[in-house]
């Protein structure tokens, strides 16, 4: 079992793994990376400072998309946001607290990714957490004896209209960087999402980094043999950043995916407004 570690800008452990899906990328490396303030100690993994005391979000329906996205929400950077990585071999998902079993999800992930939630509620020692598949906006809960909380100063808000992405910190702006989002007839879609996965591809067209979302593209059922996932990854094709060009993945230059692969855990909001 693969573990979330702690790392430095530089400090990666990876493993092979084949991915399929996220912007079309056919292999890669899984980077088993999970929030930096968390650490692996004899017992397993251990929260630095104690356990998380709250969500960014209030209570989401459990299982159903959150509420109609749109191009002018409020933009989504809370000061702090609790992120959970599953402990032991796998984490049961329930509709509610203590509620019925809708899922049964592995610790690592089909790409060799640690599993890794971002939490949007906590009721009576469950965590209501982002799910990593369609429809975009589901949500179960999960018992918070089963994973191991921290929390991320961390955020990220792309706006299509202008093809940016800011970069927030601790509620406050820290850089905007210029995008390339989806097309007309591939867009990228609106919601509040979380970065799931952190790969480096081995194919060209991708840039050294790709991270995976919790957004799934709404006219693209599969793409690249996968689901349609929206990745969020470098490019060779710098004419395309500040247009509408992809199939509804974010691109961004390869300094600037390499700069943001060095900060961001797994776990981080990510909006697209």
């Amino acid at each position: 079992m693969k573990l979330p570690l702690p790392r430095s800008r530089r400090a990666f452990v990876i493993t092979l793994a084949v991915v399929l899906g996220i912007a079309g990328i056919s292999t890669g490396v899984a980077l088993a990376l999970g929030p930096h303030s968390l650490t692996v100690t004899a017992g397993g993994i251990d929260a630095r400072g104690g356990a998380a005391t709250g969500a960014d979000d209030g209570e989401l329906p459990a299982m159903t998309p959150g509420s109609a996205a749109t191009a002018d929400a409020e933009v989504d950077a809370p000061a702090a946001t609790t992120v959970a990585a599953v402990n032991g071999a796998g984490v049961s998902v329930r509709d509610a607290p203590r509620g019925n079993q809708i899922a049964d999800l592995p610790a690592v992930q089909k790409s060799g990714a640690p599993l890794v939630f971002r939490v949007v509620a906590e009721k009576d020692g469950w965590l209501q957490v982002m799910l990593p598949q369609r429809p975009n906006g589901s949500t179960g809960w999960v018992d918070a004896d089963a994973v191991s909380q921290s929390t991320t100063g961390y955020a990220l808000v792309v706006t299509v209209s202008s093809n940016t992405l800011d970069l927030y910190k601790d509620g406050m702006l820290q850089k905007t960087f210029p995008v390339a989002t989806g097309t007309g007839g591939t867009p990228t879609p609106y919601g509040r999402f979380a970065l799931s996965e952190l790969l480096a591809p081995t194919n060209e067209g991708y840039g050294p980094f790709a991270y995976g979302t919790t957004a799934f593209s709404d006219v693209l059922n599969s793409f690249g043999g996968g689901p349609g996932q929206i990745g969020l990854h470098g490019t060779e094709d710098v004419d395309s950043i500040g247009t509408a060009a992809s199939h509804g993945c974010v691109r961004m230059h390869n300094a600037d995916i390499t700069e943001l692969a060095g900060l961001l855990p797994l776990g981080t909001p990510f909006q697209v407004r």
